[in-house]
């Protein structure tokens, strides 16, 4: 009897429903338990690497009574950021398919899909990238039909990336990571497929430590977000920051998740009344929005800001209304990169004029009806009444100001990109094995036809590259790429403008160790910060 490879075995389980009939047949069939509409963009391909990405930052969810079907949260609040992040793996993707020295005579392909921010619904993507959507599908000796992806680049989140890698890690399902910073998903045992092109938050919190010695601030206040981001951040400051790493935490707070002000009163209270004039702020965007609200309300000042990666380029906080108090901010934050021709090929997106809610290509027709406000036929009802403006598809997209546009700082889509490559990288060298020469049982090789994730993993352990833009890009023995941050600075100019400036970075070398470079003559000091102790 055949042994079903662990793919097979992930959709039977999870996707199928044998019949209980006894039949004469010695084939079973199997059909999904339901057919899931996911948010997404496919492109064929000999080898299809999958996808998953912010592209709606809100959720509704539905009645759960279940005297109907259940159905998925709706999503919606369209992020424009999130959806160039899937658009920067497109691009990878097409590069490659153009490069005649990487993956030659193979074509790449992809399925992205939009996780909603939702765990519920991200899972759903990641079981149907591992396992496929087809209605019935018919398990014969040869096990044949649609091949799954070989790996996934995502998730955008820590917590997310731990639930979805801890199922995936099963399959040895290949996952690159290219936001997730958790200094827990560099356990080898607990997620064995899971890699990353972000440095871990170890490393994070080591470079905040490097800052405080370089500058001989000895006394700080830590606030962390309350989940894995936070709470691991946390224990890694609590083990490394004392006497022997040269300094202190005056407190440590946890900013509530949900909605609590008093919560977020006692905790400004706190910092108001401490001696410590440095704040590290280990958090979340919005929990960190949030608190400086009530900063500002109680009107704290004097303060020198530490900032973590996940807020230190946030637009919503440089602002007239906080700056005056977040002035001078030092932040950790992603190595920006280039990726040039990206540009043009956003220019060249196009929406699929004969879209329907089944066919998988609604993330570019919700970039068009967000981009140029309108919808595409037919509208919801009332639109038209209303004086709305029906899609043709034939809009420019040059002819909107749009941040989609931009890509003088890309700094996450960088990541998307060194992860899509790795992967490409890890295939191309699985394909030129030398039968007999193999790293596999009896020397053997892999084959593109019969490929198993857990190959794919090992190519991937062994990758290391460069990038056109002059990185170098391998993992260690726990997934973890060589770390690099840019070290971030908030000025404020005198006519009340804001900027964000680079005035260093951080990073280990594979030879030297750990190196901290800050050019102190560029740093905006507030408040004469520097004198903090």
């Amino acid at each position: 009897m055949r042994v079903f490879s662990d793919n097979t075995l992930l959709l039977t389980v999870l996707y199928c429903c044998f019949s209980s009939a006894v039949s004469s047949s010695l084939y079973s069939s199997c059909q999904l338990q339901g057919q899931v509409n996911l948010n997404g963009m496919h492109k064929t391909g000999d080898v299809i690497l999958g996808g998953l990405f912010p592209i709606n930052l809100i959720s509704a969810h539905p009645d759960l009574t279940f005297t109907s079907k259940p159905q998925l949260p709706t999503c919606y609040s369209f992020d424009i950021i999130g959806f160039r992040q899937a658009q920067s793996m497109a691009f990878a993707i097409d590069e490659i398919n153009r490069n005649s020295k990487l993956l030659p005579n193979v074509t790449l392909g992809y399925s992205l899909y939009d996780n909603c921010l939702q765990l519920g619904i991200a899972f759903h993507a990641s079981l149907s990238l591992v396992s496929g959507q087809e209605e019935q599908v018919t398990l014969d000796k040869r096990c044949v039909g649609t091949p799954t992806v070989q790996g996934i680049v995502g998730d955008s989140t820590s917590t997310r990336s731990i639930a979805i890698s801890s199922l995936l890690g099963l399959y040895r399902v290949p996952m690159v990571s290219y936001y997730a910073t958790c200094s827990c998903l560099s356990d080898r045992k607990k997620f064995p497929s899971f890699f990353r092109t972000i440095p871990s938050d170890a490393f994070q919190v080591n470079a905040m430590i490097q800052i405080l010695k370089h500058f001989g601030w000895t006394w700080a206040g830590l606030i962390i977000s309350d989940d894995d981001y936070g709470v691991h951040a946390a224990r890694s400051f609590h083990s490394d920051l004392g006497p022997a790493g040269g300094g202190c935490l005056a407190y440590t707070e946890i900013l509530p998740w949900g909605d609590d002000p008093a919560e977020v009163r006692r905790i400004v209270d706190v910092m108001r009344k401490s001696t410590a004039r440095v704040v590290i702020v280990f958090a979340h965007r919005s929990r960190t929005i949030n608190l400086m609200k009530e900063v500002v309300r109680q009107n704290v000042t004097g303060l020198q800001w530490i900032a973590s990666e996940a807020w230190t380029l946030s637009d919503a906080l440089q602002t007239p209304h906080f700056m005056p108090y977040l002035g001078g901010t030092l932040g950790i934050s992603i190595r920006r990169g280039e990726m040039p021709g990206l540009r043009d090929f956003l220019l060249k997106i196009r929406p699929d004029l004969h879209h329907n809610n089944t066919d998988g290509n609604s993330m570019v027709n919700q970039f068009w009806e967000h981009t140029f406000q309108c919808r595409f036929a037919p509208p919801p009802v009332g639109w038209v009444e209303a004086g709305g403006e029906l899609c043709t598809g034939q809009e420019v997209i040059e002819n909107v100001d749009t941040e989609f546009l931009d890509v003088s700082d890309l700094r996450p889509e960088y990541n998307v990109y060194k992860a899509v490559y790795a992967l490409a990288y890890a295939l191309d060298e699985l394909l030129q094995c030398e039968p007999g020469r193999g790293p596999f049982s009896n020397n053997t090789c892999a084959h593109l036809q019969r490929l198993e994730p857990w190959q794919l993993v090992y190519y991937l352990g062994k990758v290391n590259f460069t990038t056109t833009f002059g990185d170098q890009v391998s993992f260690d023995e726990n997934g973890d790429s060589l770390p690099i941050y840019d070290i971030i600075n908030w000025v404020w100019l005198p006519d009340g403008r804001t900027k964000v400036q680079r005035v260093g970075e951080v990073k280990r070398s594979a030879f030297k160790g750990e190196e901290l470079t800050l050019d102190e003559k560029k740093i905006f000091w507030n408040f004469e910060s520097k004198q903090v102790t």
